[in-house]
Parts: C-alpha cells; structure tokens; sequence
C-alpha cells in the first residue's frame, strides 16, 4: 500500500504545534508496519531544509488566476526521518521561513494543494490513499472529484484527519477564479456560511474522515466553530483514532535533551536530579512541588486564566508551590504571565518562546504538568508528560478525557476537573499541592503512568486498518 500525507506541518521541517508532530510520526511508524508512506510538505527556507540534500525530481507549472506559477518538486535524499520526504516549491510562495501569518496565506496554501495535484499527473504508480491534514489541504479530495482536469484521480480513497476544526482556511468567493474549472453543479459543497470553507469541502467529499481522539468526534457534532451541523450529517463517515508519541524520541532512558536520564526502575530518584537542573535554571526551590504549563499561550489552551489563577495560588499557599511556564502566542497574556515575576519571583518564572530541548527538560523535571485547555482535539503535551513520569492536571475534554484517568479513580494516575475556570484550576492544584506531601502514593502513579503504551504504533496500525476498508 502506498499512502501520501499532505501537510503544512513536519518536524523537524516545520512545526507550530501537534500536527507537526503527527505528521512526523504516523508514516514513519506506518513505514515500521510495513506500508509505503511520505509526506508532502510546502518548501520553508528553514534549518532542517538548509542543512541537508535535496534531489529536484520535476519541474513544471500550473494555471492559479490565470497566472502561470513554476514549481519544483524535491526530495530529501537520505530518508533520514523515516519515510520519503517531498517539497513543493514555488517562487515567492513556497519558499519563504515562516509557515502561518502571511497576507497571501489563501494562495500560499492554494497553490501547495494545485501544485500537488499537478504533479500527481506525472506519477507512473499512483497512490493507494491520499492523506490529507486539516484545513491546508481540504480542497484536495473536492477538487479530485469534481474538476475535470483532476477527476481522473477521483478513484482514489482520500482521507482527512482533523487535528483542529477551529481553523478552517476560510476563503473569500472573491477568490474562486483562483480553482481550476470545476463541474458548476458541484459548486455548493465548496460553500458554508457564504465563503469557500476548504474544511467543509473537505469533510464533504473524502471518503473518510478521522479525529485525533473519540472524544473529539463527539465535540465535532456540538463544538466545531460552525460546522456542527455537518458534522452530524456526516458522523458515518467519522472515526475518532487518539494520536499516538514517537516513542523513539520521547524517551527518558535515552533522551539527549535531558542530563538525567531514566527508566521506570529510576525514576523514583534520578527524575529529581532532573528536578533540581530545572530548578537551578529557573531559580526555584527544589523542595516544592513545581509545576509546569507548556504550549501556545492563547485562550483555546486556557492560557488566559493562568495568570489569575496562578496568582491565587501561590497568594493562598505562598512558598508551598513552584510555577515555570514555557509558550509563547498572545501578547496580553505573554505580558500578565511576565508581569507575574514581580510578585512571585520565588516561587514562579517563565520562558516566553519556545524552545525544544527546554520542552524536554521541563517535562523530565516537573513534578506536575498543567493543562487547562477549552478545547484538545487530542493533546501530545499530556502523553509526554505520562511518558516522563510527571502527573498531568488536566481539564477533561478531548483527547484529555481520553487518555487521563483521575487518580482517584482504579487504575488513575492523573488530576482531572471539569470547568476551564479559575476556580476549578486552583482546585486542582490544590489537590496536587496535597498529593505531593505522599511520596509513596507520587511515585506509585509515576510507574503506572510510564507503563502506559501511547506510542504510534497502535495507533499507526488503526489508521491501517482504516485505509483497507476503503479498498475498491
């Protein structure tokens, strides 16, 4: 089986959140389970891209608004992260550093997928599934079944996987000159809410569709900016697969961004000694619980209410409790999360940005990671930290009802609450601030917690599964 990934995100190439991370790992771990899979990423000039071969395997054009675009296509040379990696390069549009934010973002992501569906004309083997993720390449499985340059594609079983419906391309019909002709009967499964809707689009016309945790299927029907309607219409279509972690790179046994490492059998003492870097590095006590927050600072993750409630914390329990935040994203909470340190500087730092080999210190370091999202598709942050052996503080929704179980619960190892509030996520940490006083009772949920299996390779072998049923 041969299977193509389209995507505006990969790590190491590219990566603003999870999906860069997913993209990453499924057809690697795919590749393990013996089908042929690659990704298909737009050209950023960037550090991965800068530091290694590229083969430039076609060069041709394409018709976008009557304007004709060159493009390349190129190929990593190595393999090197474990499947074929392709490039779509395009002058001016495909091939500047940044990944989001750009005026022209419409065409940029336009003339990625046309560009793709361009040089799908040249394969000599076609693929068995084409992939499609989120939003940046919705129109793909449209425009393959009802454009006539393209339809003769349209056997193709196309699958989308939606990593976040709140993001959802939407596309003046200003700009609908910019498709190539397409039948005009076809034209409405383009359209929700009076503009082209590329998820809509895409929704409506793959063959299936998954969500990155069952949980989030279901939220899909009453939470999903808009499209809820259609996504109870198209439920028999839906399937909720939970995304899995690169075991090879999540690893505490053999993680090269951390100074300690350790294995279950360890955890009870070197995870401290992790502990204690992080503590010295952000001038904190190591005695106290610490907790961490990690991830885009925007209210979809709760990142505005950490500022309250971390401020009702540490003014209720003063020197029992440690903060260290690591993100990056809206100004406002950037500063009031900054602005902080002025009050708090011993028991409370922050790192605005992001930094990668921080991220894995943090979660190696950390007694607690807290996450106190309003929306979680599926979450990584969590699986990392249950990798790591540090309890998630979690909010249940999504992916998080799905893979944290409340400690107090059989077989728990987490905390759990219901409300993205102040008040719930002082409770929380309360609770937590309580559970770190009994060590017996913390170290027995860090061995239940590192014993859980979220790697790829389950999840990996759904998405198989998945791909045979749609067989023709």
């Amino acid at each position: 089986m041969n299977v193509i990934h389209l995507s505006a995100e990969c790590y190491p190439v590219a990566k603003v959140g999870g999906l860069g991370d997913v993209v990453s790992a499924l057809p690697k771990y795919q590749q393990l389970a013996g089908i042929y899979a690659s990704v298909v990423l737009p050209y950023y000039d960037r550090k991965f891209v800068q530091e290694n071969e590229f083969d430039i395997i076609l060069e041709a054009e394409f018709e976008m608004a009557d304007v004709t675009l060159p493009f390349q296509i190129l190929k990593e040379k190595t393999d090197k992260l474990g499947f074929a990696l392709h490039l779509i390069k395009i002058p001016g549009l495909l091939d500047r550093p940044e990944i989001y934010s750009y005026p022209d973002e419409t065409e940029q992501f336009l003339a990625f997928q046309l560009a793709f569906l361009e040089w799908l004309t040249y394969f000599s083997v076609r693929p068995d599934v084409i992939h499609c993720h989120d939003h940046h390449t919705g129109l793909i499985p449209f425009l393959i079944k009802h454009s006539e340059r393209y339809e003769q594609f349209a056997d193709i079983p196309t699958v989308l996987t939606i990593h976040n419906a709140q993001y959802q391309g939407w596309i003046d019909w200003k700009k609908f000159n910019y498709l190539p002709d397409i039948d005009p009967e076809k034209i409405g499964l383009l359209d929700w809410n009076d503009c082209i809707n590329p998820l809509a689009a895409a929704v409506k016309c793959c063959w299936a569709y998954t969500a990155v945790s069952p949980t989030y299927l279901t939220e899909l029907t009453h939470n999903s900016n808009g499209l809820e309607g259609l996504f109870r219409a198209e439920a028999a279509k839906g399937v909720g697969i939970i995304n899995g972690i690169d075991t090879d790179i999540w690893n505490p046994e053999t993680d090269p961004m951390i100074k300690v490492n350790y294995g279950l059998d360890e955890v009870d003492t070197l995870k401290d000694e992790n502990k204690k870097i992080v503590c010295t590095e952000f001038d904190l006590s190591f005695k106290k619980p610490l907790i961490a927050f990690i991830g885009r600072l925007v209210g979809e993750k709760g990142a505005d209410l950490l500022p309250q409630a971390i401020k009702e914390v540490l003014t209720t329990f003063k020197d029992k409790v440690n903060f260290v935040i690591l993100g990056s994203g809206e100004h406002y909470i950037e500063d009031s999360l900054s602005e902080l340190k002025d009050s708090f500087s011993k028991n409370y730092n922050v790192f605005i940005g992001y930094n990668e080999a921080l991220s894995h210190r943090i979660y190696a370091g950390v007694d607690f990671l807290l996450m106190p999202s309003r929306v979680e598709p599926c979450g990584l942050n969590q699986l990392y930290s249950l990798r790591y052996g540090t309890i998630p503080i979690v909010r249940s929704t999504g992916g998080l009802k799905d893979t944290v179980i409340d400690f107090t619960k059989p077989d728990g190892y987490g905390i759990t609450f219901l409300n993205a509030d102040v008040e719930d996520i002082f409770s929380a940490v309360s609770r937590a601030i309580e559970l770190f006083q009994n060590t017996e009772r913390v170290n027995l949920l860090r061995s239940r917690m590192m014993q859980l299996d979220y790697s790829w390779h389950q999840s990996a072998s759904h998405y198989i599964e998945l791909y045979n049923s749609l067989k023709i």
